[in-house]
This record gives C-alpha cells, structure tokens and sequence, in this order.
C-alpha cells in the first residue's frame, strides 16, 4: 500500500498524517463540546489546546528521537520529518502533560478535571492514530502465518506482509482496545457522582496494562539498554493511576465531582 495520499509534486500528503489529522480534529471537537457542557471558559479551552497540542508534539518527536540519537545524529535533517512517522505516544503525554499541569496551575483550575476532559480526546487520536502506523507499516509484531491473518480484511492482511512475512497487526489490536477504553469512559462519564481523576485513572490503568502486553510482542520498540522504554512507562503509569484515584477518592462523597454539585432534595 502506497504510504502517500496525494502527490501535488511540490507536497506529498501522506496517509500517516491524514490520520494524525483526523485523530486530532475529532478529539478537539470532544473536548470543546464537553468543556462546553461542563460550562468551562472556552478562551481558557482554546488556548490551554492551542499550547497542549505544540508541546504534545514536540514532546512525542523529541522522545522518538532521544531513543533514536545514533540515527538522527547523522540525519539531523530528518528529525523535521514527522509525516515519516515517528511521533511516540508517551512523549506527546508528557510534553502535553507538563504545559496543563502549569496551564491549570496558573488559572487556579483542578488538573484532575481538566485531564478528565483531556482523556477520551487522547483515546480518539490514539485509535486513529494507529492507523496512520499500519499505512507506515510500524506498530507491528512477530512473523505469523497467512491463515492466521484470514480474519482481517485483506486490504489490512496484504499490507501486514512486510519484508516478505506476514506480521501480527499490533496496531489494530491496540486500536480495539483503546476503543474499548473509549466506550466505557463514554458511558461512566456522565454519572452524577463521578469525582474528578477517576476517568484519568481508569486511562493510565487501561493504556498501561494494554501497552505493557502488547509492547512484548512489539518488534520495534524503543530501547534503554535491554529494557524496552514504553514497558518501563507503563508500569509507572499503572502505578500512577491507582495513585491518582486514591488520591481523589478522599474527601466527602458530594466533593470534587467531575459533573459539578449534586443537590440533594429531602422529601
């Protein structure tokens, strides 16, 4: 499958970007039409989104690269080159996180809502996003069968023949997955006694346990040594998440709640 969309002969849009685009419009639209319901500033949302998404991407190249610095050390041109792919999940978390955390913290608004906000417009540009790995052939795994692959479409089987050999399509396995994450959230979100931090919880639980199995079978992780990078996050993300929901279980049980004051009627 060619990776290039369009060819205007001074621009090539690639499909990897295409998706990229897409994952971001369709979060951005969440996060807007949620702010909006939850009755926040919308010049606060537009312009905490505006900064988020820079530093997201500078954080997700710069951590690609980092790991890749033999590469690039000799290529120091490619590192512009972010429609080749390249653009590494954990580094976008946190380059955007380190911007909300002092955004939230300047305006005097709670982080945990903010990120609860955040979360499903993370998930919408993940499983698009994945897509854009599978038109890049990345995000795959070990060498497998052809009958193994026979429950795929086969516009998604003959582009997981790579090299010659049929690969597991991690991507799509992941894509599902946080698709799953996506729809539960969807449908706690909106439950009156919901408290803040619980939906980034649920998320750094969810993503940490999934990409922790997945990235064993990955084969071409990012290394530290012997150790692959996003298992090591993952681990910490887990952590984090039971920590942050312990963290925002405490308190009274009407308090810190993620659709505002529950009013309680005495008959």
């Amino acid at each position: 499958m060619n990776r290039v969309l369009l060819d205007l002969g001074f621009i090539q849009i690639y499909w990897y970007s295409l998706c990229i685009f897409i994952g971001m419009f369709i979060g951005l639209f969440y996060v807007f039409k949620e702010s909006k319901r939850l009755e926040i500033d919308q010049d606060f949302i537009i312009n905490m989104i505006f900064y988020t998404m820079i530093f997201g991407i500078i954080g997700a190249r710069l951590y690609y690269v980092l790991f890749n610095l033999s590469y690039y050390m000799i290529r120091p041109i490619e590192i512009l080159e972010i429609w080749n792919g390249g653009l590494a999940i954990h580094g976008g978390m946190i380059g955007g996180l380190i911007f909300v955390r002092y955004y939230t913290h300047k305006h005097g608004m709670s982080l945990y809502r903010i990120l609860d906000i955040i979360i499903p417009a993370l998930l919408l540009g993940q499983i698009v996003g994945r897509w854009g790995n599978f038109f890049n052939q990345e995000a795959y795994g070990p060498i497998v069968t052809s009958g193994s692959l026979n429950y795929l479409p086969s516009f998604i089987k003959d582009n997981m023949l790579i090299n010659g050999s049929y690969r597991m399509p991690l991507f799509l396995y992941e894509s599902i997955l946080n698709l799953v994450a996506l729809i539960t959230i969807l449908i706690i979100r909106k439950r009156p006694l919901l408290k803040n931090g619980y939906i980034t919880s649920i998320y750094l639980v969810w993503y940490g346990v999934v990409r922790l199995i997945i990235e064993q079978f990955r084969t071409d992780s990012l290394y530290f040594g012997s150790l692959r990078v996003a298992q090591l996050i993952s681990i910490i993300m887990i952590i984090s998440g039971f920590v942050v929901f312990i963290i925002n279980r405490r308190g009274r049980r009407l308090e810190n709640l993620y659709n505002g004051e529950v009013v309680i009627v005495n008959e």
